[in-house]
């Protein structure tokens, strides 16, 4: 055999021992057990703590979010809808540095020492689900962000945890106006004749939403709302009472003093997404505030704002104005006066 062939297989001899050599020495021992990947890496991913902890992580500080969150639009197991506190807040832990097992606990965990985020520009975060797009499923709630509500956050309207609005047909009444007629005779003394109040010491009611007439109604029968004079009188009618007078105040006129397109006054541009520039509310379950005097406003605003009246997305408004801010909204709605 040639001197060069033999040369040449003795090479390759001796490459195949430097490979299984090699192979002894420098590969870990778990290599190949399972696949072609370190098997002992199996036990040290299932020993790492996961990011994500879960709602029920949530819950035992924050029952009350969680509550409104589990009964809204954001917990829809059903059509495959489920936007979870850490979806929007980040994860409630952090994992170790990878190669160490033995530290494999010791990442940051909330409430310990892991501050949780509470995004502050929520038009970006909404609109990643909720933003118009041509591929988007019609059946998902969509905006044109432009056109919707210009730059105003989404928290202004919508309880980041139940984000779902109250329908405009919510608790419609199928009352009898005439039949209201006779009763609202009980209620002039505060409210007027036909519903205005002018200076009376009660809110103008013509033109009332009913939907939203009725729900304020329940809230002083039942004590959501205190009042001395509503409280008792509230819990002195039927439902069917409700529904008369809420259709009769419905159908009065009351036409704002305000012009629709008027620029609102600083103090009052976070009440105009859902009450109007006007004092004209665009949905029936929200008041119009034509004809409310400034007292009457900053009370309930107030009562909002400190939880004597529960309400979820008043309470979102109100939480960053200031009682000054709060005096001007009520005093820009004040103008707008039946005419």
């Amino acid at each position: 055999m040639p001197r060069h062939i033999v040369r040449l297989i003795l090479l390759l001899v001796a490459a195949g021992v430097v490979a299984l050599l090699s192979i002894r020495f420098f590969t870990v021992e778990s290599f190949y057990r399972y696949g072609h990947y370190r098997g002992d890496s199996v036990a040290e991913i299932a020993a790492d703590k996961p990011n994500f902890k879960g709602v029920a992580f949530c819950q035992s500080c924050h029952a009350e979010r969680v509550a409104e969150w589990s009964k809204g639009a954001h917990n829809r197991p059903e059509a495959g809808k489920v936007v979870t506190c850490e979806g929007c807040h980040g994860a409630a832990a952090s994992r170790r540095p990878h190669g160490v097992v033995a530290a494999s606990m010791a990442g940051a965990e909330h409430p310990k020492d892991l501050k949780m985020e509470v995004p502050a520009d929520t038009r970006q975060l909404c609109t990643l689900c909720h933003e118009r797009t041509a591929g988007r499923p019609a059946e998902q709630p969509q905006i044109v962000v432009a056109d919707h509500a210009g730059a105003q956050q989404c928290s202004v309207c919508h309880n980041p945890h139940s984000p779902k609005l109250a329908s405009a047909a919510a608790a419609t009444s199928a009352g009898n106006a005439g039949a209201g007629k006779a009763k609202a005779a009980a209620c002039a003394g505060c409210h007027g004749a036909e519903g205005i109040g002018k200076d009376l010491p009660g809110p103008t009611l013509a033109g009332q939403n009913e939907a939203y007439f009725i729900e304020a109604m329940k809230a002083y029968a039942n004590g959501a709302r205190k009042d001395a004079m509503m409280s008792p009188a509230a819990r002195g009618l039927s439902n069917q009472d409700l529904a008369d007078l809420a259709a009769y105040y419905a159908a009065q006129k009351c036409q704002s003093s305000l012009a629709g397109s008027r620029q609102a006054s600083a103090a009052a541009a976070k009440c105009v997404a859902c009450h109007g520039a006007d004092g004209v509310s665009a949905n029936r379950a929200w008041p119009h505030l034509v004809g409310f005097s400034k007292a009457h406003l900053v009370d309930a605003l107030q009562a909002y704002k400190s939880g004597a009246r529960k309400d979820p997305m008043m309470a979102g408004v109100l939480k960053t104005m200031s009682d000054a801010e709060i005096d001007g909204a009520a005093a820009y709605y004040a103008a707008a006066t039946c005419r």
